[in-house]
This record gives structure tokens, C-alpha cells and sequence, in this order.
């Protein structure tokens, strides 16, 4: 699967993101390994000028399926990530690929608003996406995938998610920036996830 604008024939190559050769330092290299293909299918994007790209990791000792059902609820990303003060979603509204919903960010931050759609979700293989279309921010043509993979070794139970993004470099600022920027709120992000997630897996109940 290939998301993202493609690049020039003569440039493909070069501008196509190989983020399954870099080992995030959340994983064990058996666990890159294990993941690797899937990491060239779904976290791959063709780079046009302008753009960046990262690959993070989260180990969370928490049953997959517990992690999943946090993750796929595209109307309740408040739920593990910070910065949001409230989501909300049309009246009608029925969790399918295209759907969207209304962010309204925490002050302090640049940014007030985002609106985002949902591009991919996908219950079997646990893989779920979202892009950001329209809203008051400084992260231009973001777009995010998800997965999400359980382990099982030794009688022990844990779950890796990894999350990928593309973005545009805002003018005035390097790659280097940008790349920081988004990082540190996706990282963020996932810690709570872990937090949330465990905490679920040891009270043994969620909200829904």
C-alpha cells in the first residue's frame, strides 16, 4: 500500500521513505525484525519536496485486542491523546472510512482547531489512519497510520504500536523542527496510550 504523492519516475527511489530499515529504539531488534514487512506496507509514503516523515514505537504490556479497541475510536482520540480539549462528531455519525471529525486543541500550543478524517480502518489486521484536512495549525497535509501487533513470548503478553506520520515543513522552519514538533506530540501520545491501556488490562474494564 503506497500513501502519499508519488515523486518523478527518475526520483521515486530516492524520495520513497525506508523507515522499516531504522530501528526506533523502543524495539528490540527480534521485534523489528518481526514487524519489518509490515512496516514496508503500511508506514511507506512518497516524500515530495517540502515534506518529512517518522516512524515511533510503544511497547505497552497490554493484551492487543485492549490496545486496539482504544485506538480505533476515531470519536474519542481524547481518550489517550494529550492536547485535545474536546472532539466531536455529526450526529449521524457512523465510524467508516471517511468520516470525520472536529478537534479543539488545549491552549498553549500552535494550534486551535483541526479537522481530520478517517482513511483507514481495518479491525483484522489492526491498521487505522487519519489525515488532517482543514482547521487552525501548523501541521499541513498530516497524514498518520496506526498499527497495531500483539506478541506472545515466554507465557508473556505485550503489544507494540507503531505510529507513522508525513508532513509538510512549514516555511520558515527546517525538517529538523517540524520532525521534533510532531515527534514529541506522538510520542507523547503513545506513553498515554500505554498508561491507559494497562491500566485497562490490570482494572479489567473500559468506558464503552
Amino acid at each position: 500500500m503506497e500513501k502519499g504523492e508519488g515523486s518523478k519516475d527518475s526520483d521515486e527511489a530516492q524520495n520513497t521513505t525506508l523507515l522499516e530499515l531504522t530501528v526506533p529504539p523502543e524495539l528490540t531488534q527480534e521485534e523489528h525484525e518481526e514487524l519489518k514487512r509490515l512496516v514496508s506496507e503500511f508506514h511507506t509514503y512518497k516524500l515530495g519536496p517540502g515534506q518529512c516523515s517518522s516512524l515511533l514505537a510503544q511497547r505497552i504490556d497490554a493484551p492487543v485486542q485492549t490496545v486496539w479497541s482504544v485506538v480505533r475510536r476515531f470519536d474519542k482520540p481524547q481518550t489517550y491523546k494529550h492536547f485535545i480539549k474536546s472532539c466531536t462528531v455529526k450526529e449521524d455519525f457512523t465510524m467508516t472510512v471517511g468520516c470525520t471529525r472536529e478537534v479543539n486543541v488545549i491552549s498553549g500550543l500552535p494550534a486551535e482547531t483541526s479537522t481530520e478524517r478517517l482513511d483507514l480502518l481495518d479491525d483484522d489486521r489492526r491498521v487505522t489512519g487519519f489525515s488532517i484536512t482543514g482547521g487552525e495549525h501548523r501541521l499541513r497535509n498530516y497524514r498518520s497510520v496506526i498499527t497495531v501487533h500483539g506478541f506472545e513470548r515466554d507465557g508473556k503478553i505485550w503489544t507494540v504500536v507503531l505510529e507513522s506520520y508525513i508532513v509538510d515543513v512549514p516555511d520558515g522552519n527546517t525538517e529538523d523542527d517540524t520532525r521534533l514538533f510532531a515527534d514529541t506530540v506522538v510520542k507523547l501520545n503513545l506513553q498515554k496510550l500505554a498508561s491507559v491501556t494497562e491500566g485497562i488490562a490490570r482494572d479489567g474494564h473500559t468506558d464503552d
